[in-house]
């Protein structure tokens, strides 16, 4: 039986689809009405396997729990790693969980941020790899290129292990035009998708032999594992110290064992916002992708997003614009990969877009900063129904609640009070409070801070359902 690995970390900047808005493009319905993570998920159960296991960083813990209990999806734990160290180290946590018990799972590992628009012909490909994997092959899948890109990782096939796989003749960084043009025509190269299949104890044997810090050190991480809710925290101390690699570099650069089976099932990871353009299926007759309050003139080829409000664009083409709550970036759509540059300084300077986040998520709901300025900020506060925040007090700053819509259960000092629509309360410095929806509708309000200190780490919390509090 198969037991899907799900791959759902990382963080950075906003202007990056890997971790666009505030959180990364897994959780974002880029190319459906449905977030990548769970699109990931729902493709599985056609191939009958085991519920998957997530491994997802911990600050985004609370909305992949949230996309998976929204659509109803099974999971058999959400890993959380405190800090990140690639994929290699990752899987290797999910590989020691998998084989705890004395079992010895076969291990699909998958992105939750790649576009699969040919199920069938990935559950071919997956069958095909199954076989190679029953054998203690390290199977990757190689997707058959129909274009000349530079923005992939190429492997080359070796020879012929059976009519559906191949050996590793080597792993390549991501080629020149001249060079991917070589790999195109000579039909020997395949884009590396990052996915793989293998049987859990062959994984961790390979990584113990050509990485034994490595293995050593997720084995320290996941020696005393706490459940925390639907979580599972391993040591951060231990992880800490484990090295920071691919699993291509770790692993399967060096074991004997790789191989690879083609795939041609309409793949993309959607690494750059020239590939949505590229995915997007509704295209304007000028060749537009438009998301969003668009206005065009004179425009073609080209990939506008837009969040929150109108962008219009005059005479141009080949551009990506991509507006936010946080920043808006204008690029020649042949140019995108040149964002990590812009991220790079962004992080170089410390600027606040590369850490936070306009709009930030939690287990009870969500809040969004619209207005700051000296001594004062003003959020909008959504707090699902039934749920809670957390009993609290502030040593700098008072607050007024506002409530918009819905019914919020108050509590200030030994008093609690029902508070609804155009009625609003205020909360001194330094009283214990609390904030809670009894409702059956979302409670939709607006809070606004004053005082010499607004930042989020001036929170006492006494008690949280959420085990924010040890």
């Amino acid at each position: 039986m198969i037991t899907p690995v799900i791959l759902a970390g990382g963080t950075g900047s906003r202007l990056w689809p890997k971790s666009r808005a505030a959180l990364p493009k897994q959780f974002l319905s880029l190319t459906s009405n449905r977030t990548m993570l769970q699109d990931t998920i729902l493709r599985l159960p056609e191939l009958n396997m085991n519920a998957p296991l997530l491994i997802c960083n911990e600050d985004h813990r609370f909305l992949a729990a949230e996309q998976l209990r929204t659509a109803n999806l099974p999971h058999s734990g959400i890993v959380l790693e405190p800090v990140g160290r690639n994929t290699a180290p990752a899987i290797a946590v999910a590989a020691m969980l998998a084989t705890q018990n004395g079992d010895d799972p076969l291990l699909l590992v998958l992105a939750a941020d790649h576009l699969i628009s040919q199920h069938e012909k990935f559950a071919k490909a997956i069958s095909h790899a199954q076989t190679l994997a029953a054998q203690d092959k390290l199977v990757t899948f190689g997707v058959v290129p129909t274009e000349p890109h530079t923005g992939y990782g190429y492997i080359k096939a070796g020879d012929e292990i059976n009519e559906h796989g191949f050996e590793v003749a080597e792993f390549v960084e991501k080629p020149d035009a001249v060079t991917a043009q070589t790999y195109l025509d000579g039909k020997k190269h395949f884009w590396n998708s990052g996915m793989f299949l293998f049987k859990a104890s062959v994984y961790l044997a390979e990584l113990k032999t050509h990485n034994p810090d490595m293995f050593a050190a997720c084995e320290r991480s996941i020696a005393d594992t706490e459940l925390d809710l639907d979580f599972i925290r391993i040591n951060k101390e231990a992880f800490e110290q484990c090295p920071d690699d691919s699993i291509d570099y770790a692993v399967m650069e060096k074991t004997k064992r790789a191989c690879m089976v083609p795939l041609d099932a309409g793949w993309s990871d959607v690494g750059s916002w020239s590939s949505l353009w590229e995915t997007h299926e509704t295209k304007d007759a000028n060749g537009n992708a438009c998301i969003g309050d668009v206005m065009l003139e004179g425009v073609t080829n080209s990939y506008i997003n837009s969040e929150q409000r109108l962008i219009s664009v005059i005479g141009l083409d080949d551009i990506v614009v991509v507006e936010t709550k946080d920043a808006v970036m204008v690029a020649n759509r042949h140019k995108v990969q040149d964002i990590k540059s812009i991220v790079n300084k962004l992080k170089a300077q410390h600027r606040s877009e590369f850490e936070f986040h306009r709009e930030v998520f939690r287990p009870w709901g969500s809040y969004d900063s619209i207005d700051n300025g000296q001594r004062y900020q003003v959020k909008r506060i959504s707090v699902k129904p039934g749920e809670k925040l957390s009993v609290q007090m502030h040593h700098h700053r008072a607050e007024h609640w506002i409530v918009v819509s819905g019914t919020a259960s108050v509590t200030i000092g030994e008093k609690t009070q029902l508070v609804t629509e155009n009625e609003s309360v205020y909360i001194p410095i330094g009283e214990v409070h609390a904030l809670e929806n009894p409702g059956k509708i979302s409670l939709e309000l607006i809070e606004v801070q004053s005082g010499s200190y607004l930042g989020e780490d001036d929170i006492v919390r006494f008690s949280d359902r959420y085990g924010r509090v040890k």
